[in-house]
């Protein structure tokens, strides 16, 4: 007889003390709303380095040194956050001389270093993480990562209480905390896809991305929050939020909705087409009371897929390598844009780290506004890699007036970094979550087939070396001038857009054909996500 998963300690509490069960819809909201502050403490976590650059390595790039006299306004945020002083640019002149090993003369290399090591970590461990989260239980595999996370970034920050100046402390802590955090975005992936069917899925998981940008955006506001009181504690406050999220998602994470007694949100055996069935049931919410029994399917049934055998689904590799130049250019506005903002003068003047942390987030928001619009846009062309090879062109222009005229006044530097974060954010928040869950449940596997973790691992873990790659020149290029930075990310963007050329030939081949008056037979698996029944 087929063995069910744990049912979450939380959800059973709840039952108890209801005396029935939710029904699906609620149960879907619940999901939605447990991996989207998962991730977003995933992210959170991340923000901290970005924030204290300045704070560790506080000698500006290509500057001149004489800059103690500079007037400097805490803005945007304003006094909501810093405390309106004649000191704030150096609170208190805590952190005039920097922190040893990163305030020498390769500092900002050794904060280069830092990044690339989290970041080779994270995208090494996803292949094997991604592989895990399919054969091994979601809920618990994202509970350890998580808390795990949340312990070596807590440690980072103990290093300014410990008094701790070794290079190879930093490196080992971000090191491991880079190997926890790769079991997060293929199992909060998975836990989407297992629970979502085709339909909408770019418009809702392009809301439901959101989690990145919030995640980046809380993670800059709790770090710059605390960082008067010592740069630790802009660790130790996001390290222990992803903690909590990970006691939260050991309790209320049902990973499968098997285990909660519905059925799987796809046909087992779907047809040629790759169609799903009618989701009918899946958009009203049939109730599910104790009273009426739902027949209970093991999830732990079906079989995962291999490595190799997820890279040969169609579609995997190039979007793999779209995402590499993608995330590439995304994840350099990620560590470096606060650095880069405090070490520039915008309207004549240079803001302290704090303000620059506050203004960052900014960058987020457009992202916001982009992993939505892409969504929304894919699903309605039905053109996943159309849409974001559209984004990643429009990219190119968008960072380079950002480059050109963003340093002319706050307000335009606000309006520049929303749209080129709209523009970045986009197509990479697309391909990591309705890209990834397309193919984990493409029609070429069969329906017992498990491949959402490893298609996700397979084509994050690719991006994620990207991702590594970006800080890691930056760190090196910063020290030539931002204008090569820019223009590294721009090649990168053009690359991005046209590593899926063919893909964007195939689905205005297909679009062709099915608006011919003869009609179009395409052989399936040319033209990834075909047009569902609605």
């Amino acid at each position: 007889m087929s063995r069910l998963r744990a049912i979450p300690p939380g959800i059973l509490l709840i039952r108890k003390i209801r005396g029935n069960d939710w029904s699906l819809k609620t149960y879907r909201y619940l999901i939605l709303l447990v991996t989207f502050i998962a991730y977003a403490a995933y992210h959170a976590s991340r923000k901290p380095s970005s924030i204290v650059k300045s704070v560790l390595d506080p000698h500006p790039v290509n500057e001149s040194d004489d800059h103690s006299n500079s007037v400097v306004v805490p803005w945007p945020l304003g006094d909501l956050f810093i405390k309106s002083s004649d000191n704030v640019t150096n609170f208190g002149g805590i952190y005039d001389e920097g922190w040893a090993p990163f305030n020498g003369t390769y500092g900002t290399s050794k904060l280069g270093e830092i990044d690339v090591a989290f970041l080779a970590v994270y995208s090494l461990g996803m292949y094997v993480a991604g592989h895990l989260g399919d054969t091994l239980d979601l809920r618990l595999f994202l509970t350890t990562g998580m808390i795990g996370s949340g312990i070596f970034v807590v440690l980072f920050g103990m290093g300014y209480f410990w008094d701790v100046h070794r290079f190879w402390f930093f490196l080992g802590m971000q090191m491991a905390a880079g190997l926890f955090q790769a079991t997060g975005w293929p199992s909060v992936v998975a836990v989407i896809g297992n629970w979502f069917g085709k339909r909408r899925r770019g418009l809702i998981m392009g809301i439901w991305n959101a989690h990145t940008s919030v995640g980046n955006i809380s993670g800059s506001l709790l770090a710059a929050s605390v960082l008067d009181y010592g740069w630790g504690w802009s660790f130790i406050l996001p390290g222990l939020f992803i903690i909590v999220a990970g006691i939260m998602v050991f309790l209320f994470l049902a990973a499968y909705p098997e285990d909660v007694g519905f059925p799987y949100p796809s046909d087992s055996s779907p047809n040629a087409r790759g169609r799903i069935p009618d989701e009918t049931m899946w958009e009203e919410g049939t109730s599910n009371d104790e009273e009426d029994p739902v027949p209970r399917i093991s999830s732990i049934n079906r079989k995962g897929v291999g490595f190799v055998g997820a890279c040969f689904i169609p579609g995997v590799i190039p979007f793999a390598l779209c995402l590499f130049f993608s995330k590439l250019v995304a994840y350099t506005f990620l560590f470096w844009l606060p650095f880069y903002l405090s070490q520039t003068e915008i309207g004549g003047e240079r803001m302290s780290v704090k303000s620059a942390g506050n203004l960052s987030t900014l960058f987020d928001v457009g992202g916001i506004v982009g992993g939505i619009l892409a969504g929304y846009i894919s699903d309605k062309l039905k053109a996943r890699a159309t849409t974001a090879a559209s984004f990643m062109y429009a990219a190119i222009p968008s960072m380079l007036l950002y480059r050109s005229y963003g340093n002319i006044s706050k307000t335009m530097n606000i309006i520049l970094m929303i749209i080129a974060g709209l523009f970045v954010n986009g197509p990479y928040a697309l391909i990591t979550t309705a890209v990834s869950a397309d193919l984990g449940t493409h029609s070429s596997l069969k329906g017992d087939s498990r491949a959402l973790a490893t298609v996700t691992a397979i084509i994050d873990g690719t991006g994620s070396i990207g991702a590594a790659l970006g800080p890691l020149l930056t760190g090196f290029l910063s020290t030539k001038g931002w204008d090569a930075v820019f223009a590294m990310l721009m090649i990168g963007a053009c690359i991005a857009g046209l590593l899926l050329s063919r893909l964007v030939c195939d689905e205005l081949t297909e679009r062709t054909a099915s608006n011919s008056p003869h009609g179009g037979n395409i052989v399936e698996g040319v033209y990834l996500f075909h047009p569902l029944s609605e």
